[in-house]
């Protein structure tokens, strides 16, 4: 049985907002990262079946959803890379909630869950194609590293780290 327990609540003019942390397993984590799978498919191209190999949610045991009123309208999630490194995966906002600050109470929900469980540092890859991923996450205090691990080769992917 997954715990689930409330990271943030905040109710602003009516508007409810609150962070779960989850697992994989949570339908409505699976439900976003689908409707994220599916936008990436486009953006990737020929490229999204090598990308998605590495994207499997088995293996993450560290995830949360962003609710609004109730609906899931977030996702992001961490798994660690190597002892000390953690990797940020999955992250993702409903293109109707963009540019409201939320993807950025969600990576910092993440950042804070990784810091406590003895992580000091994160990384991550996103696409060249992903232009506002990329202002995102240098927004956020990420410094662009040299491809790690299996983006080594390739041309689409930039990789970022930041430490904590």
């Amino acid at each position: 049985m997954v715990h689930r327990f409330l990271v943030g609540l905040y109710s602003i003019i009516g508007i409810m907002e609150k962070i779960e942390k989850v697992d994989s397993a949570n339908a409505d984590f699976r439900k976003l990262v689908s409707e994220l799978d599916r936008y990436l498919a486009v953006c990737d191209g020929e490229e999204h079946e090598f990308y998605d190999q590495y994207n499997h949610l088995d293996t993450i045991k560290n995830a949360v959803v962003l609710y609004i009123n109730n609906e899931p309208v977030g996702c992001g999630a961490f798994k660690e890379f190597q002892p000390g490194i953690a990797e940020v995966k999955r992250m993702y906002v409903h293109p109707d909630y963009r540019n409201k600050g939320y993807a950025s109470k969600i990576l910092k929900t993440l950042e804070d869950w990784a810091q406590n469980s003895g992580y000091s540092r994160l990384i991550l890859e996103t696409g060249k194609r992903q232009i506002e991923a990329i202002y995102f996450y240098d927004r956020n205090g990420y410094a662009k590293i040299d491809n790690y691990g299996p983006y080594k080769n390739m041309e689409n992917s930039i990789c970022f780290e930041k430490l904590l």
